[in-house]
C-alpha cells in the first residue's frame, strides 16, 4: 500500500512540473513574438489617389522615395467615377473650389499642357499636321458654339473624341477656350486619358486632345507609335509658322512651353499638378513624402512630360510651417 502512494505523488509531481514547463516554453514564445513586434513595427501606410494620368510620375516619385524609407507604404488607390472611400493625399489637375481649400493644405509639384492630337494616318493629319489649327479652328473642331460665325470648310473628315466623366484634362482644356466639359462635341469614351488615348489611335479618323505626358514616349522623346500633334497657333497672330511646327520632340516643346509666359502663350492650355491634404491629418509619413517632393521631385518632371511650377506658385515655406505644427 505503501508502495502505492509513493508511485501515486511521484506521478502527482511529475505532472506538475510537466505543467510549469509547458507554462514557461509558451510564457517565453509569447514574449519572443512581442520582441520581434517590437523590432519589427508594422510599416506605415501612406494611400494617395487623385487624377490618373500623373500616376506614373507619382509611382516614380514613391519608388525614388522608398529606397530611403523602406519601412513606409505608400499606395495609389485608383479613381474611380468618385474618390475611394480613404486617402491620405489626393492628386489633382485643376483648381479645386474655395470651400475645398478650407479644409486642405496644398502644394503645387508639377505643370502640364494639353495639345490636339490626330490618329496619324488620317487625311485630317496629313493636312493640319503641317498647316496647324489657329483658335477658329479649334473652336470649330472641339466645341458646341451657338454664336459662332460662319464655319470654315475643313477640308478633310474627322470625328472628334473627348471624355465622357468629369476630369482634369477636358475641364481644363474646355475652360481654357471659354466653354465647360459638357460643350465639347464629339464621341465620349468612358475611363481615362489612356482610353481616350487608345479610341483615337483605333480610328483612323480620330481626332482629340491630350496631356503631354500620354502624347510623348518617355525614351525617346517622340509622339507615340500612330499618333499625330498638331502645332497650333502659339503666339496668337492667327497663322502658324515655323517654329510652332516644331512639336516632333517633347523637349523642345517643353523649352518653348517655359520660356513663354501666360500672356505671351495662346491656344494650349497649361495648367498646375497639386497634391493635398487634410489639414488636421495626423498621418506623418503623407506630410513627410510630401516634404521629399518639394525637395527632390522637380527634377524628374521633364523625363515625364512635364513642366517645372513657376517659382511664385512654390511656396515651400508656407508648407513648411504646416508639417512642423502637424507632425510635433
Amino acid at each position: 500500500m505503501k508502495s502505492i502512494f509513493v508511485q501515486t505523488l511521484a506521478a502527482l509531481a511529475l505532472s506538475s512540473a510537466t505543467v510549469v514547463a509547458q507554462h514557461a516554453v509558451t510564457q517565453g514564445a509569447v514574449n519572443a513574438e512581442s520582441n520581434s513586434a517590437t523590432d519589427n513595427p508594422k510599416e506605415h501606410v501612406v494611400l494617395i489617389t487623385g487624377v490618373r494620368f500623373a500616376y506614373p510620375l507619382v509611382q516614380h516619385w514613391i519608388d525614388e522615395y522608398n529606397i530611403l524609407n523602406p519601412d513606409v507604404q505608400l499606395v495609389i488607390e485608383s479613381r474611380g467615377s468618385t474618390d475611394p472611400a480613404k486617402y491620405d493625399i489626393l492628386i489633382e489637375g485643376y483648381d479645386p473650389d474655395e470651400e475645398a481649400k478650407k479644409n486642405r493644405e496644398q502644394i503645387y509639384v508639377a505643370r502640364y499642357a494639353i495639345l490636339p492630337v490626330a490618329n496619324s494616318n488620317s487625311a485630317f493629319a496629313g493636312t493640319y499636321g503641317e498647316r496647324g489649327l489657329n483658335k477658329e479652328l479649334i473652336n470649330q473642331i472641339f466645341f458646341y458654339d451657338l454664336y459662332a460665325e460662319k464655319e470654315i470648310e475643313i477640308k478633310a473628315p474627322y470625328t472628334t473624341y473627348t471624355r465622357l466623366q468629369k476630369a482634369g484634362s477636358p475641364t481644363v482644356f474646355a475652360r481654357y477656350f471659354g466653354y465647360e466639359q459638357k460643350d465639347i462635341k464629339g464621341k465620349s469614351i468612358a475611363g481615362s486619358d489612356e482610353h481616350l488615348l487608345k479610341a483615337v489611335l483605333r480610328d483612323s479618323t480620330a481626332v482629340s486632345y491630350l496631356p503631354l505626358t500620354f502624347i510623348y514616349d518617355h525614351s525617346s522623346r517622340k509622339p507615340i507609335d500612330g499618333l499625330k500633334v498638331l502645332p497650333v497657333d502659339l503666339n496668337g497672330n492667327g497663322k502658324i509658322s515655323e517654329d510652332e511646327r516644331i512639336v516632333g520632340d517633347v523637349s523642345t516643346v517643353i523649352q518653348q512651353l517655359e520660356r513663354s509666359s501666360s500672356k505671351e502663350r495662346q491656344n494650349i492650355p497649361v495648367e498646375y499638378i497639386h497634391f493635398s491634404i487634410d489639414k488636421n491629418t495626423t498621418n506623418k509619413d503623407a506630410i513627410d513624402f510630401l516634404q521629399w517632393v518639394i525637395s527632390h521631385g522637380e527634377k524628374d518632371l521633364h523625363d515625364f512630360g512635364y513642366l517645372t511650377p513657376e517659382p511664385s506658385r512654390v511656396d515651400k515655406s508656407r508648407f513648411e510651417q504646416f508639417a512642423s505644427k502637424r507632425t510635433k
